[in-house]
């Protein structure tokens, strides 16, 4: 792949097939990681999620003319996971993905600042996610653009800490000179 610019956009019906291509190849690393019930649950709750109906906006990046990553933007916890009682009532992200070929463009950066401009744009004052240590490069990335931890909002998924991470729209510099 050549060095030309990511190009963020809205993701389009015609995109669900990439989509799903993008989410498998990014989170098929995981595979090995997690007991083969647990993968089997959590690949088909991605794929689901392609055409979930909560999603308040899906986002693609085009590296090149394809379709090389996406995102998943939702107005709340409740949207975003069925958990009301987390009382998330801003944007949150989920299912950032990026194919592994693409990876070490920016391709992910250019998601979340798009996420970002986004929520802001709709009156956000906080951008979420939740993430856990089985993802600890997306983890530093997350970092390194300014979300920190948002302990009050950490989910058990079994025997897994689902760390909540927030972006403080106004100050993030992640939104400052484009």
């Amino acid at each position: 792949m050549s060095a030309k610019a990511v190009i963020i956009r809205s993701a389009e019906l015609s995109d669900q097939e990439a989509i799903r291509e993008v989410l498998l190849d990014a989170y098929g690393q995981y595979e090995h990681e997690l007991p083969e019930p647990r993968w089997f649950e959590y690949k088909e709750s991605i794929l689901a999620s392609v055409e979930g109906a909560a999603t308040k906006e899906r986002l693609v990046a085009v590296l090149d003319g394809e379709v090389v990553g996406s995102v998943f933007l939702f107005d709340s916890s409740e949207a975003a996971y069925g958990r009301p009682e987390l009382n998330i009532q801003s944007p949150i992200i989920r299912l950032l993905a990026v194919s592994k070929n693409a990876r070490g463009y920016g391709v992910a950066t250019e998601l979340i600042r798009a996420s970002a401009q986004l929520a802001r744009n709709w009156g956000a004052e906080t951008l979420h996610l939740h993430t856990s240590d089985m993802m600890d490069s997306a983890v530093r990335l997350y970092e390194r653009l300014g979300f920190e931890r948002a302990y009050d909002k950490d989910i058990m998924n079994g025997e897994t800490l689902v760390k909540s991470y927030w972006l403080q729209l106004k100050e993030a510099a992640l939104l400052q000179a484009q």
